[in-house]
């Protein structure tokens, strides 16, 4: 049978998918991070805490489906970047799913005991199931920047040779906290939306202010970074985009500034860092002014800058090696083969449009704001 796209634009094309199912577990799943990660601080008493952990209770299992999402893309469209990444940083990987692992539970069992010191602790354990994460998931970004420490030999086999805290440098902490920042940022914009007017509601503004100066301040800082650090990476051969994929059929060099590359051959990717800047900034003033949907609106286009501004930057490398650049992975030499592109995106047009459709449905039905009254009396309520 013969594949109406080429093998190029299916490359490209999944690329770009990958970018938007990380951008939508970003905006699903991220404020549900920013909303627990703010739970000791927004909520002082029992029923606070109820209406803010409601805020979410009702949606966050299903917001998951975007992070299971983009690790089956990555399994399916990009099986070395999955074999190399899921093994070289399986100890950051579990300890994410660790804190992930807390919030269920904490969801589930917090009030099914009436006893202070008990919900206390639940509590502190959805804020770790949202700050860890959250933090983990920033550096693992700023890793991808700076380059895994991995290499491939003449079979593919990979080889890792890296640490956990090595994965911890002053770069990858700076977007660690960015990530933070930028989600508590979208758990703030979602509270404003969710809770109802009075004292959550105007702590969670107060928290979101700070977090919208944190998240320009960082967006700049790592930038800087970016523009006159140490890293940076090009290819060095002449690359045929509908070639094999075989990571070592083309080398790469480490090019320090080499991450600010495309935005001189392509202009028009500059809206990406411009509303990584624009998004905080119109949070704060939607914050300032009391209008809670520019909130949500300006949190959301912030994740959407940041997330495409490290993509579009490192295009088409999607994993560079810092000790062998030769291995580096890229879009044109890391994906499957071009008839499992093409049967997954025939998957992905059909399915995809299912979950939205399902997604926009129930975030319709569980519309509107979490009051004190429904806690009292919703006997579904967490």
């Amino acid at each position: 049978m013969s594949i109406p796209l080429d093998y190029e634009t299916l490359r490209i094309i999944w690329w770009l998918l990958l970018g938007v199912l990380l951008i939508g577990f970003a905006l699903t799943d991220g404020f549900d991070l920013g909303v627990a990660a703010l739970l000791p601080f927004v909520a002082r008493d029992d029923v606070e805490r109820r209406m803010v952990i409601n805020t979410i209770g009702a949606t966050w299992e299903g917001n998951q489906v975007w992070f299971i999402l983009g690790g089956g893309a990555i399994f399916a469209a990009w099986p070395f970047v999955y074999a190399v990444s899921f093994s070289g940083f399986y100890l950051a990987m579990f300890l994410v799913l660790a804190a992930l692992i807390l919030r269920p539970v904490g969801f589930k069992y917090r009030s099914k005991h009436d006893d202070k010191g008990w919900r206390s602790r639940w509590d502190w354990a959805l804020f770790v199931g949202g700050f860890v994460p959250a933090l983990v998931f920033g550096v693992a970004v700023g890793n991808v920047l700076v380059g895994a420490p991995f290499r491939l030999d003449g079979d593919l086999r990979s080889f890792y040779e890296g640490t956990l805290l090595g994965l911890f440098t002053p770069f990858t902490l700076l977007t660690g906290l960015l990530s933070v920042a930028m989600l508590v940022l979208h758990g703030s914009g979602w509270l404003s939306l969710k809770v109802e007017n009075g004292a959550v509601h105007d702590r969670a503004r107060r928290w979101g202010q700070i977090a919208a100066i944190a998240a320009i301040a960082l967006f700049a800082l790592g930038g800087a970074f970016v523009a006159f650090g140490d890293m940076g990476y090009r290819v060095a051969d002449i690359v045929d985009p509908n070639g094999p994929s075989n990571p070592l059929r083309a080398a790469s060099v480490a090019a320090p500034g080499a991450w600010l590359d495309n935005y001189g051959r392509y202009p028009w990717m500059l809206i990406a860092p411009v509303l990584g800047f624009a998004g905080p900034v119109l949070a704060f003033f939607g914050i300032r002014g009391r209008k809670d949907a520019l909130v949500f609106t300006g949190s959301s286009l912030a994740n959407v800058g940041i997330i495409s501004t490290v993509g579009l930057s490192m295009f088409p490398f999607i994993l560079p090696s810092s000790i062998d650049p030769a291995s580096s992975l890229t879009a044109w030499n890391a994906s499957s083969s071009h008839g499992t592109l093409f049967t997954m995106l025939v998957v992905t047009i059909v399915f995809l449009p299912i979950v939205l459709v399902y997604t926009a449905w129930a975030y319709k039905v569980m519309f509107g704001r979490v009051t004190r009254e429904q806690v009292d009396t919703n006997p579904d309520f967490y």
